[in-house]
């Protein structure tokens, strides 16, 4: 596996429950950023449609998933919710060189990213539980059934670990939009400093 210690570039994985809105935040950020050449916003392989809203991805088949896992296309990959998730092998080179990804992960997946990074930023985007089941029932891609099994679900408890930085998005989205970005600008800030 290709991996990216010691880089001179940061990798930002962001984490949070299913309806915290980590979509909206990157895209808050995505657009803010839009002119920086030197911070990617990392589009994910999923198997999922491409057509079944969230992020833009690249969809894949489970078995095309399997097969690109086994011939090394990904520097991180993990299964949640009944999905395949992978990071592409590339951007692991593209944070060496010196830029700032950024990459929807998922909180088990975490000891992974460091395994395969090194040090990384985790932003963690958080929101009251009212505001994720309204969320997730508004979103209308699951029952209520798995919506309050998404709620229950044990996850693993990060926010007390020195890379995390949580983010509330209970309210405003440019209120927490803004917030990332400033996380964003201080992870650019300190690797050019390293460089």
């Amino acid at each position: 596996m290709m991996a990216a210690k010691g880089s001179g570039g940061a990798l930002i994985v962001v984490v949070g429950p299913s309806g915290a809105g980590k979509d909206s935040v990157m895209g808050f950020a995505a657009r803010h950023f839009a002119h920086r050449p030197d911070i990617l916003f990392v589009r994910r392989v999923i198997t999922r449609p491409s057509d079944a809203g969230g992020e833009v991805h690249e969809s894949v088949s489970a078995a095309e998933f399997e097969a690109m896992r086994q011939e090394g296309a990904f520097a991180v990959s993990w299964q949640a919710h009944g999905l395949s998730y992978g990071v592409p092998r590339e951007i692991a080179a593209k944070v060496e060189s010196g830029m700032t990804a950024i990459v929807n992960g998922s909180r088990t997946a975490l000891p992974a990213f460091r395994a395969a990074f090194g040090a990384i930023t985790v932003a963690l985007i958080t929101a009251e539980p009212a505001v994720l089941a309204r969320r997730l029932a508004e979103r209308g891609r699951e029952s209520e059934e798995d919506v309050l099994r998404r709620l229950t679900r044990q996850t693993p408890e990060i926010i007390t670990e020195a890379d995390v930085t949580a983010i509330d998005n209970s309210g405003r989205l440019d209120i927490a939009g803004n917030r990332f970005i400033a996380l964003v600008e201080r992870c650019c800030e300190k690797s050019h400093h390293a460089a």
